[in-house]
């Protein structure tokens, strides 16, 4: 009877032992799992930022075509708008800030 109750305590010892590495695993693969979602957002943000990038080439591409063709009745509209766009956020960030 001695013997089956001692091999009964090492049989728990074990699975005690085993449960532990389970957890410490279980651990590990959250950690993995939640650094692969956070590499998915960073991805999906440089994707964003890439389009961003080409947008604002084309546009800049389109504005310097405009004034090359000399329309100034446009290029004056176009200054305005920056500039009150400017002068808006700034405001905005120094009532912020």
């Amino acid at each position: 009877m001695s013997e089956a109750y001692e091999r009964e305590r090492q049989n728990n010892a074990r699975l005690e032992e085993l449960s532990a590495k389970v957890s410490s695993l279980r651990g590990v693969t959250v950690d993995i799992y939640d650094n692969a979602r956070a590499q998915d957002v960073i991805d999906n943000t440089s994707d964003t930022f890439s389009s961003m990038s080409s947008q604002l080439k084309g546009s800049a591409g389109r504005l310097g075509r405009m004034a090359a063709s000399g329309n100034k009745v446009a290029i004056l509209k176009l200054s305005g708008i920056l500039v009150g766009i400017f002068i808006v956020l700034y405001y905005i960030l120094r009532w912020i800030f």
